[in-house]
């Protein structure tokens, strides 16, 4: 046989393993026996090692053994939003009633009306977002979710799963966002056969994505169930019913249970069942998703500084436990503000040991009755340190001690300020564990991002070195690290080398790195794709930051009050001058496309849509992804559509073929 034949019976038997794998892992419908299975298997890997010819898809070469050095970042294409939660029907009703009232709102004074609101209800798996790429129809990276921005790159361990396909019809570039799981039953299977047990199927199957080491991951037997689109070019769809067709149609594996409601009633009927079912499944599910099925709709309603308005999660009911509070302990955070945590005895929740939980402020504590010797119930959400609902029994209570209000703060003994609601401790400059939570914020992953500087570490920092200002960290040397405990040459090149590499920065991790109030990851984000420099930033007035899109006066007021105290500028103008410069991801806006709405749509070739989308904006446009009567231009690629066809029928400008090529060379 030569190696012509070779390739052609090798393609034969991948096509066939390929059909066999997705009717087993995707379908759970076998179509050959295990035997025959193996027969075909072993053939392609017979020949792979006679010919030495082996095919970029063959399945021999989806799992490998390696263990990785490090995870490397991915830059999703689209954002991942996490989703408001309800932890009741009423707050349900209240969402359906908000995205009501924003639709009717919208259609008094738009000609291109909105439908009515209809939802679809699907499981809230419970392990860890995986966010896949395809392009020209093939894998080429997976991701964790990270911060809905940047996530950590997973590939290798995501092509452990045998139902995620390798390639897929769609031809365009694409990211799906999925979530990872541990079937119950593959737990079951995985603590017979190791001495080490896993307590629970999502920290398995978290734990398993997360590990270097890829034979490890695969040991776990993991699954994935695809939910989303989070960005592609061109675009499939136009609702969520679409997107699971399209997810099935291309090979995903889509979990069966999804239902469509056209009503609260609906959606609590759904609710209700899906809570009875979850007990029998074998799969974890903490809760259900609803959304809003129509994608037109879910652009007009848009997204608070958080969280899409078109969807919400609901959370089932976490189960309670009894337990004793021994001792409460008063922390200190980055802004100075001192909370309670009580220290428990230890109590088993899902396979994990809890011994502390939460106490909101000193009102929380009267409110609930808890004093030390209390006995208590408790409550666990997902991974979150537990929370105290209520002291039991507290007629009866005896030996009991009463927990007082601090009047000093239990690390710098500064005298605490009460507003009433929380407890405060104002030194901001000498109290340890507000720098210590302060210089673990600034190097955080999601900020200036300087691995090896754990909590532990600057605390040794502070003690030892006398750190007393964050800019001290690009002073060290290799010498103050040798007077650490445990600092070697090797860690200590790596925390220097990666102080170092902080000092080339996005500037949206830095200004979110600062620590500003009320400013997080997305608001960072937006304060730099609206003034695109950290000058322009910092002289804003309140009415230009109110302007920026879901910043509202409490944070607009917080940015002013901090880039106008004399103490922080003075700290920051000394941090700039350790050498800290900016990556230009972004560039000045124009006004040269100013009150333009334009649609972006179909394969443009020689462009990336996303990278359109940017420079439209950055131009001043409003760029969506519907057409509608307001909409401008359509930019139409090959492939155009509905939105086509909609934007002929509303009369749009349209620019297609060569009136497109010299639209877009003109804003290069």
């Amino acid at each position: 046989m030569d190696n012509i034949d070779i390739k052609e019976r090798m393609r034969e038997l991948i096509e066939k393993i390929k059909e066999y794998n997705y009717h087993y892992y995707t379908l759970d419908n076998s179509l050959v026996d295990d035997k025959e299975y193996d027969l075909i298997y072993d053939e392609l890997k017979s020949l792979e090692i006679e010919s030495g010819i082996v095919l970029d898809d063959s399945p021999t070469q989806i799992v490998g053994d390696q263990i990785l050095d490090k995870f490397e970042k991915h830059t999703h294409l689209g954002r991942l939003y996490s989703l408001d939660k309800a932890q009741s029907f009423e707050q349900i009703e209240d969402w359906i009633n908000r995205a009501e009232r924003l639709r009717i709102q919208y259609n008094e004074n738009a000609t291109d009306k909105l439908p009515s609101l209809e939802y679809i209800v699907e499981l809230k798996f419970d392990g860890l977002t995986i966010n896949l790429t395809y392009r020209d129809g093939s894998l080429i990276n997976a991701a964790t979710r990270g911060n809905g921005i940047i996530g950590e790159e997973i590939l290798p361990q995501v092509k452990t799963i045998k139902s995620i396909p390798e390639k897929i019809k769609f031809n365009g570039i694409i990211e799906i966002a999925g979530e990872g799981i541990m079937p119950i039953s593959e737990l079951e299977k995985y603590n017979q056969k190791n001495e080490i047990k896993l307590k629970n199927a999502r920290n398995a199957a978290a734990g398993a994505l997360r590990n270097l080491n890829v034979a490890e991951t695969r040991k776990r037997n993991l699954d994935c169930y695809l939910y989303n689109i989070t960005f592609s070019d061109p675009d499939p769809v136009s609702s969520q019913e679409e997107v699971f067709e399209f997810l099935k149609d291309n090979g995903f594996k889509v979990y069966p249970f999804i239902k469509k409601a056209k009503s609260f009633e609906e959606i609590v009927q759904i609710i209700n069942e899906i809570g009875e079912m979850r007990k029998k499944i074998d799969v974890l599910t903490d809760g259900v998703v609803i959304k809003i099925n129509d994608f037109r709709t879910r652009e007009v309603l848009g997204y608070t500084n958080k969280f899409p308005r078109w969807a919400i999660a609901y959370k089932f009911e976490a189960e309670q436990y009894t337990t004793v509070v021994r001792e409460v302990i008063w922390n200190v955070g980055r802004t100075g503000k001192v909370t309670p945590v009580a220290l428990l005895d230890p109590v088993d929740i899902d396979g994990v040991t809890v011994s502390r939980a939460t106490l909101n402020n000193y009102d929380d504590i009267q409110r609930k009755k808890v004093s030390i010797g209390s006995e208590v119930m408790i409550r666990r959400s997902n991974d979150v340190i537990p929370e105290i609902l209520t002291a039991i029994d507290v007629e009866n209570e005896t030996d009991t001690i009463e927990i007082k209000k601090p009047i000093h703060c239990p690390y710098c003994n500064s005298e605490l300020f009460y507003d009433n609601v929380h407890i405060y401790c104002q030194n901001s400059l000498n109290c340890k564990p507000q720098l210590n939570a302060r210089i673990t914020h600034f190097a955080s992953r999601d900020a200036m991002n300087i691995e090896g500087l754990s909590e532990k570490t600057i605390e040794k920092m502070i003690e030892i070195l006398n750190i007393s200002e964050v800019d001290e960290l690009y002073d060290l040397t290799k010498e103050d690290l040798f007077k650490l405990e445990g600092f070697k040459d090797k860690r200590a090149e790596n925390i220097l080398n990666s102080i170092e590499n902080s000092k080339q920065a996005n500037l949206d991790a830095f200004i979110y790195a600062l620590g500003i109030p009320n400013v997080g990851i997305k608001t960072a984000s937006d304060l730099v794709e609206e003034f695109g420099t950290l000058d322009k930033i910092r002289n804003a007035t309140f009415e230009e930051l109110v302007q920026v899109r879901d910043l509202g006066d409490i944070t607009s007021k917080a940015i002013i009050d901090f880039f106008h105290d004399e103490r922080i500028n003075e700290a920051l103008e000394t941090l700039l001058s350790k050498g800290i410069v900016f990556n230009e991801t972004k560039v000045e806006k124009s006004d040269e496309l100013k009150d333009l709405t334009i649609v972006v749509t179909g394969t443009i070739e020689g462009y990336n849509r996303k990278e359109i989308e940017e420079k439209l904006t950055l131009m001043g446009a409003k760029v969506t992804s519907s057409v509608s009567k307001n909409t401008d231009i359509l930019l139409a690629g090959e492939k155009a559509g509905s939105k086509l066809e909609k934007a002929q029928k509303n009369n749009v400008k349209i620019y297609q073929g060569k009136e497109l090529d010299e639209f877009l060379k003109g804003i290069e």
